[in-house]
């Protein structure tokens, strides 16, 4: 174990408890990590940019283990997380003979470990797998909880399975090699833990970017903090039945987003429309008159200085109109019985689940920001 590495356990019962590790410099060590689950074939999910960076390092590490390896590429980007994205990677596993005591390994951002997830919650109706998240995005939150799946032309994450992995192993240092882009929009996901119930963590934030962005120790308190924030939801409410939709902070707003951009990287990714999202559900709950607007302002200011999108007509190529993005969030996951849920919040780091928003208040709250 390297001297930075920090573990956050996940205890679920029946068996499925799970370590998240995470340090500089894990990759080298994912040969004995992964033998140690005692399986004796590992088949590696990556996209072709983190495969051509890291792929060769870490099948050699798995085949040093004396696990038979394979490794299955997608096209990078959201457009992956698709029917036909999943159709590939699945008759992948079922070609190099994926059997059910052996492992999928999920090399990659969010959308590979969404994507090999859910292949692996579904091959031979269920084999175990391993997250090896490279994003800051995925280390941070989408690499932990069990939440996989794929997107659909009706909106995002509507397709898929709760699928616990049997580790979690968080390399830091291949945050080193991510685009500048990349690194922020996952920053995104960093301060809404701070947003939902974490005031002194969100302070922390607005102390600590410069060195979070920089790579320095404070980015892996940043990591283990938000996995030990996530990890303690999960095991309470391991299947979005309550507390745990408070994870979905402003992604009502940014998955409609996503919609509507048609899943463009171009335009969109994920952590931009999450940072969007956020100052629209704050600017939203202080127009309801829940929140100070002073707060709204500094969640705004703080994502602003992160270097992230804060607006709707920031978004390149435009948002749609009003109309538009209320028809999108009527896919959210948490609408029920047609009636729009959404997460607000009282302030930073006093979040709440709202059900039976009126959408005519939605629609002339967005009409007024798409004025800007």
């Amino acid at each position: 174990m390297t001297a930075q590495t920090q573990t956050v356990h996940v205890p679920l019962d029946g068996g499925r408890a799970y370590d998240i590790l995470v340090g500089r410099g894990l990759l080298a060590e994912i040969g004995t990590r992964v033998a140690a689950l005692r399986a004796r074939a590992v088949a590696v999910v990556s996209d072709e940019t983190v495969a051509a960076e890291y792929g060769e390092a870490v099948t050699a590490a798995l085949a040093e283990a004396s696990l038979r390896t394979a490794l299955i590429t997608v096209t990078p980007g959201e457009g992956s997380k698709s029917y036909a994205g999943f159709a590939q990677v699945c008759d992948g596993l079922i070609g190099h003979r994926i059997e059910r005591g052996d492992l999928v390994l999920a090399l990659g951002g969010g959308v590979v470990g969404d994507l090999a997830g859910f292949a692996a919650a579904s091959l031979r109706r269920g084999v175990r797998f391993v997250q090896a998240p490279t994003s800051l995005l995925a280390q941070v939150d989408s690499s932990v909880g069990g939440k996989t799946g794929i997107n659909s032309p009706h909106g995002k994450n509507l397709v898929g399975a709760f699928h616990q992995p049997s580790l979690v192993i968080a390399d830091t240092a291949t945050l080193d090699t991510l685009a500048p882009r990349e690194l922020r929009a996952g920053y995104a996901e960093v301060a809404k833990y701070g947003l939902i119930d974490d005031p002194e963590f969100f302070a922390w934030c607005e102390a600590n970017l410069a060195e979070i962005y920089a790579g320095g120790p404070a980015r892996e308190t940043a990591v283990a903090s938000c996995c030990r924030a996530k990890a303690g939801v999960v095991v309470r409410d391991e299947r979005e039945d309550g507390e745990r939709a408070l994870l979905n902070l402003g992604h009502t707003f940014a998955h409609a987003l996503e919609r509507l951009t048609g899943y463009q990287a171009a335009r969109l990714v994920h952590g931009e429309a999450v940072a969007i999202g956020l100052c629209l559900a704050f600017r939203f709950s202080a127009r309801l008159g829940l929140c100070p607007g002073q707060d709204a302002g500094r969640v705004a200011n703080h994502l602003a200085l992160a270097g992230l999108p804060t607006r709707l007509d920031q978004v390149p190529g435009g948002s749609g109109d009003a109309d538009q993005l209320l028809d999108a969030m009527r896919q959210d996951k948490k609408v029920r019985d047609g009636a729009l849920t959404f997460i607000l919040a009282r302030g930073i780091g006093k979040s709440f689940i709202a059900p039976g928003i009126e959408a005519g208040a939605v629609r002339e709250f967005l009409v007024d920001e798409l004025r800007g």
